[in-house]
């Protein structure tokens, strides 16, 4: 089975000074084990380079464009690419009618789309409750995959 990974996700697994980092790296070594194959869209790394290379500021790494390249290119080693088409924007389009989605969260609308065109049914995210309104998706926390690991879990605005 397929598992999208959340931009959040990525951003601890390549971050070894956050608190997430050891669950979130434990959840896909776990996911992976189990034969899962874990993919990332083109919306995950624009999510993610906007993180990484705002400042500290701003609530981002502070990261330099080559520092966020090296960390970008760890994640395309690890996790698949669903590329983006017209069915992917077909569906974005039909969800954000449908759900009455507006501002930030047309991005998570994104990743549900690319979802759902590319028949991908589980979620891996710390923000669990960001994705319960678009059926046809299964949200799984790491901790749900690897109970045994405590990390502190930023709240939805963080990151």
């Amino acid at each position: 089975m397929t598992v999208l990974a959340d931009t959040n996700i990525l951003l601890r697994f390549v971050e070894p000074n956050d608190p997430d980092n050891a669950l979130v790296r434990e959840a896909v070594r776990a996911l992976t084990a189990k034969g899962e194959s874990l993919c990332f869209a083109s919306q995950n790394l624009v999510e993610f380079w906007n993180v990484c290379t705002r400042p500290v500021s701003n609530n981002g790494l502070g990261l330099t464009p080559a520092q966020t390249d090296e960390r970008a290119a760890l994640l395309e080693s690890v996790f698949l690419l669903v590329p983006d088409n017209e069915r992917v924007h077909a569906e974005w389009r039909r969800l954000v009618v449908a759900h009455s989605v507006s501002g930030v969260q047309v991005h998570d609308a994104r990743l549900a789309a690319a979802m759902l065109a590319h028949g991908v049914p589980r979620l891996l995210t710390l923000n669990d409750r960001d994705f319960a309104r678009f059926p046809g998706i299964s949200v799984v926390h790491p901790r749900d995959i690897v109970p045994s690991i405590s990390g502190r879990t930023r709240r939805p605005n963080e990151w």
